[in-house]
């Protein structure tokens, strides 16, 4: 099992010293947040040599499968970031001319943006790395630990949706 990171020990140390109740389900909560911030540091470390961060490899991600590219506003909301953010994104990945902004044939205000050959070529390399590590993540799981591991995680959300819904947002 993967050791708890520093934070979680010592709130976990904490937890049992006032005798909280239910221990077993803190204990579970911080080892899928340290599993969760050791995934997220290994995928920033995989996405480094191709000069991306998540967002930017998010947005060549959504590009690539957009043969006829995507109006900035279109590819904030399909990326799940505001178009504050998708603009700085987009700015960087123009510089290292990995993506083209077109103005639209039929409405020159608006923009289209396409990937380059070398975007799209970027974009396939970390798309085939990335997919290979993902899949890694799980291959010491039989097929039905990774259904009943899904089930699970669903469950955990479910019940924060319901509870969140119940108290009119987060707690």
């Amino acid at each position: 099992m993967k050791k708890l990171e520093q934070k979680y020990l010592a709130l976990l140390g904490e937890a049992e010293r006032r005798q909280l109740p239910d221990l077993d389900s803190i204990r579970l909560c911080f080892q899928v947040l340290s599993l969760a911030s050791s995934i997220d540091r290994d995928c920033a470390a995989l996405l480094a040599p191709f000069g991306l961060s998540e967002g930017r490899f998010v947005l060549l991600f959504v590009l690539d499968a957009a043969d006829d590219g995507l109006a900035p506003n279109a590819l904030a909301e399909r990326a799940g970031v505001t178009r504050a953010t998708v603009t700085g994104l987009l700015d960087g990945l123009e510089r290292e001319s990995l993506i083209e902004r077109h103005a639209d044939a039929n409405d020159r205000r608006s923009l289209t943006i396409r990937l380059t050959r070398k975007g799209k070529q970027m974009a396939r390399k970390a798309f085939d790395q990335h997919g290979r590590w993902i899949a890694s993540l799980f291959l010491h799981l039989s097929a039905q630990e990774r259904k009943t591991l899904g089930g699970l995680l669903q469950k955990v959300a479910a019940g924060m949706a319901d509870r969140s819904d119940a108290a009119g947002g987060p707690p």
